[in-house]
């Protein structure tokens, strides 16, 4: 078994970013600037926030963090969103989501600047990923992606199970997976809540991705012998042994699969800072295309 080091490999992608940025500031080129909208007071989302802004003071972007109650309305938001757009001086931004009931988050992404949408959530950018055209890719599976390409596992030919179909994780991930690009030619199955048999079918899989939000979901029986593992789940569980008072646990029962994959990611450790590097991917390339 190989552990898939997200942190390790988001770190030399932040290396490289960095050696980037310092060529343009002995250029005196413009440097990246990221924005990042936080809406209310949520611990996950908080610290998910805090993490992207330390890795652009890691690499040396700029970087703006703006923060709303809660109760913030939706036009204010969305008067934020339009200021953002027009904004010379920010390359890229992200709304951190989820965003409270009362706001439309569809409404919300569908506002968002195409060209400045570096979490590529944006249907244009959706659409194009399809089709394979120039986009900004959306971060997770972007970074998945990448974690697999710089390990050099072979995904031509395989078969790939998603379990999960967000349109944040899941369903763009399938696509990427399935696309004929390296990583990809994979032969992906999506699978969801009303997928019959589906503990089969994932013991069939030369590829797992587990997406799906529901601690230790996949067992070791669903996990055939030399399997190539992806966790994406990231769920908060109560653990007193913690100073506080909780974990982070994954889709997969780690402690019970890892020996019989080839590769597995850990949680934490692993699709996360991912996410995070392939973001920072996303704010350089938007910055190049406004500043042509």
């Amino acid at each position: 078994m190989q552990l898939l080091d997200g942190k390790a490999t988001s770190q030399q992608i932040k290396d490289e970013l960095h050696v980037s940025v310092q060529s343009r500031k002995e250029s005196g080129k413009k440097i990246p600037h990221l924005a990042a909208v936080l809406v209310g007071n949520d611990g996950g989302s908080l610290t998910y926030v805090n993490a992207k802004v330390k890795a652009c003071e890691q690499i040396g972007f700029e970087s703006s963090l703006i923060q709303y109650d809660d109760n913030v309305s939706e036009e204010e938001l969305l008067a934020k969103i339009i200021e953002l757009n027009n904004d010379d001086e920010v390359d890229g931004f992200i709304v951190q989501l989820p965003l409270p009931e009362h706001i439309d988050e569809l409404k919300i992404t569908m506002a968002i600047d195409p060209i400045k949408d570096v979490d590529g959530f944006h249907p244009e950018n959706l659409g194009k990923m399809m089709l394979n055209l120039p986009a900004f890719l959306p971060a997770t599976p972007a970074g998945i992606l990448e974690l697999i390409k710089r390990n050099n596992i072979d995904t031509s030919g395989k078969d790939c199970v998603v379990i999960g179909r967000s349109n944040i994780v899941g369903m763009p991930l399938s696509i990427m997976l399935s696309r004929n690009t390296n990583p990809g030619n994979c032969t992906v199955t999506l699978m969801h809540s009303r997928t019959k048999d589906l503990k089969q079918k994932v013991r069939e899989a030369d590829i797992i991705i587990a997406a799906i939000g529901r601690p230790g979901f996949v067992t070791e029986d669903m996990v055939k012998e030399g399997a190539v593992v992806i966790d994406v789940g990231t769920t908060r569980v109560v653990d007193e042994s913690k100073k506080n008072g909780w974990a982070l646990k994954g889709d997969v029962d780690f402690e019970n699969v890892a020996s019989k994959c080839s590769y597995i990611t850990p949680v934490p450790g692993g699709v996360g800072p991912m996410t995070i590097a392939s973001l920072m991917i996303n704010t350089l390339k938007s910055m190049d295309l406004r500043n042509k």
